[in-house]
């Protein structure tokens, strides 16, 4: 939804039906506080991380990136929600690199914001200027440039497909990088936000499957579905028209329940939907 400061509200709602505890949520996490927050990876493997930057058309952008010591793995482009680049989405970045990928995090506003956004999730006002700057043009520039990135990296297996993942705003991006790119085999959105801007609008990220060769995921908060409740069926008739295999779902939990710094984090939900994407890109 990414467009009003709803948060408050939202956990107003699932405090009322249990579904989240202002004592869990209340307070801004931080580095420490969000790894604490993910479960343990069953037989994770040795990381190694680096900040590191990447050349594109409209500069240089810095990003994290972490991926298993030894070995090669297939490539995956994270991007973040409306709040950048932070400690909580680096720990998500890390959790996957672990299950055996190599993760690159990316910094989406970095043409204005270099560096770590905060260490803490800032006014959603503060960050709407930034994704406002953002569009369909850089969407499409920014992913082909981490893809190619990501090819150059040694730690990338060049004899699998990638995958790519976004939350909110990172929604539409995450698709639009599988439609960039035949290297992606998987994408996924999690409480994203815009995926269906008009039913007949060729610019939006729902429209562009006919560029795409990937399986999808699509995991849709409860209240988004209940503000926009035919978007679902709209993305399911487009993917079937493509022949696109899709899973389409709404968890019983708020916008933005998947980020682990969260006032309206679910575990419960975020860890089904993290299990989904996992069973996804076993196949990449």
């Amino acid at each position: 939804m990414c467009d009003q400061d709803h948060f408050e509200e939202d956990l107003k709602e699932y405090e009322a039906r249990g579904l989240v505890t202002r004592k869990q949520f209340g307070g801004i996490l931080g580095a420490a506080a969000v790894a604490m927050m993910l479960p343990k990876v069953a037989n994770a493997v040795t990381v190694t991380e680096s900040e590191v930057t990447i050349k594109t058309p409209d500069g240089t952008c810095d990003a994290y990136f972490v991926h298993p010591s030894t070995g090669t793995a297939p490539g995956v482009v994270f991007w973040p929600d409306i709040f950048g680049l932070r400690p909580a989405m680096r720990q998500m970045g890390k959790r996957l690199a672990e299950s055996g990928y190599s993760v690159v995090v990316v910094n989406p506003f970095y043409r204005k914001i270099k560096g770590t956004t905060s260490t803490t999730t800032p006014p959603i006002a503060e960050m709407m200027p930034q994704m406002q700057a953002l569009n369909e043009t850089t969407h499409f520039t920014d992913a082909k440039a981490f893809v190619a990135w990501l090819d150059q990296q040694p730690s990338v297996a060049k004899n699998r497909k990638m995958g790519t993942q976004g939350y909110c705003m990172g929604g539409p991006m995450a698709l639009r990088t599988a439609a960039a790119s035949d290297r992606v085999g998987a994408a996924a959105s999690f409480h994203g936000a815009g995926l269906v801007t008009t039913e007949a609008d060729e610019h939006s990220p729902h429209n562009q499957v006919a560029k795409m060769k990937a399986r999808l995921l699509i995991a849709i908060a409860e209240n988004d579905d209940k503000s926009r409740p035919k978007d679902k069926d709209i993305m399911r008739a487009k993917f079937a028209e493509a022949k696109l295999t899709s899973d389409i779902a709404v968890y019983t939990a708020a916008h933005g329940w998947c980020a682990i710094d969260s006032q309206v984090y679910n575990q419960g939900e975020a860890e089904k939907a993290w299990a989904k994407l996992l069973d996804m890109y076993k196949n990449l």
